[in-house]
């Protein structure tokens, strides 16, 4: 059977939109040979100086692992010099990340968490890069600004990532479906593997850090409690309890087995009071990828993709996954606010 590169599919489906340039196919171009160069890297990180951390601490008070920041680094670079970005915002840099004057400039934003699940690498675990693309909405010469950046979801042109693990894979949506590609070492391609994936209306699988029960409020641990009793949840069994600790991870899981992963507020922790994720580098790429497999996501009471940013680095509990298993969680959380 003829294998279809991501690059054909890429330039497939720009001959089927009117709206489509090569601008576009561009910047994925680029995400993508950024990917396969953080790929290499971690492939051998246990033979080269990219494990531990660096002695510094970032914008989100977390210890800085040397492999994010080469991933950081790698990212900014080649993306800086794309010609298609007008902005770039990353989870590890505090502020938006200007287009330098002497490089040329396009009208899309990009936002990114350069190396999702880091603090699992050292013990060989799945790590990734998720990312965000956005459009500006009035044209300019000059880099975006903040404001110009804090879209909702909604507003996404593309979100996808990249999933570091027993093979390297990118799974990507641009509002016509979900399709995931596998890389082959042998070729360097991007090979489609997984076409417009599905995900199960009702799942089986619940991914939660059950260490944090004691921060929780009662709704939530109603919501864990459903999903662990076979007498409510409607499968006669428990649902099984999956959790690696690297979102993209237990996301890319659950996306393909049907389920839901939950990072809830942590009520009783000060550092973790609208949970750990953040909106515009984790959730809002995420949750675009679910609707468009069939899923949902939510805080709770909102959809992911109906919220309005007010800052770069604002974070948000998160429930996505399979679109029943989200319901309920929603229908859980209205009946303890009445």
């Amino acid at each position: 059977m003829r294998q279809v590169t991501v690059t054909e599919h890429l330039l497939l489906h720009q001959k089927e939109s009117p709206m489509a340039t090569g601008r576009f196919t561009s910047l994925l171009n680029e995400l993508i040979l950024s990917a396969k160069i953080i790929s290499r890297e971690v492939n051998k990180a246990g033979l080269v100086d990219v494990l531990g951390l660096t002695g510094e601490i970032n914008v989100q008070g977390e210890a800085v692992r040397k492999l994010d920041e080469y991933a950081n680094s790698v990212l900014i670079h080649r993306m800086q010099r794309a010609g298609v970005l007008c902005a770039i915002g990353s989870e590890e840099n505090a502020d938006l990340v200007e287009i330098p004057d002497h490089l040329p400039k396009g009208d899309y934003i990009l936002i990114f968490d350069p190396l999702d699940g880091s603090t699992n690498i050292d013990a060989n675990v799945n790590v990734g890069t998720i990312f965000s693309i956005l459009k500006r909405k009035e044209k300019s010469e000059c880099s975006a600004r903040l404001c110009e950046v804090l879209q909702k979801g909604a507003e996404q042109v593309a979100a996808g990532y990249f999933l570091y693990g027993t093979s390297t894979m990118m799974v990507y949506t641009t509002g016509r479906g979900v399709h995931g590609f596998t890389l082959d070492p042998s070729v360097g391609e991007f090979l489609l593997s997984h076409p417009d994936i599905k995900t199960p209306e009702k799942g089986k699988i619940y991914s939660v850090n059950e260490g944090y029960w004691h921060y929780w409020d009662e709704a939530t641990r109603e919501v864990v409690d459903y999903f662990k009793n076979p007498a409510l949840n409607g499968r006669g069994k428990p649902y099984s309890q999956r959790y690696i600790g690297s979102l993209v991870a237990d996301f890319h899981r659950n996306l393909l087995y049907g389920g839901i992963f939950l990072y809830p507020a942590d009520m009783q922790d000060p550092k973790k009071p609208k949970g750990k994720l953040r909106l515009m580098c984790e959730a809002s790429p995420l949750a675009f990828i679910c609707r468009e497999a069939g899923g949902a996501s939510s805080d709770g009471e909102r959809d992911i993709l109906d919220i309005e940013p007010s800052e770069l680095h604002e974070r948000v509990p998160l429930f996505i996954g399979s679109k029943k298993d989200v319901a309920m969680v929603e229908e859980i959380y209205r009946k303890h606010k009445r």
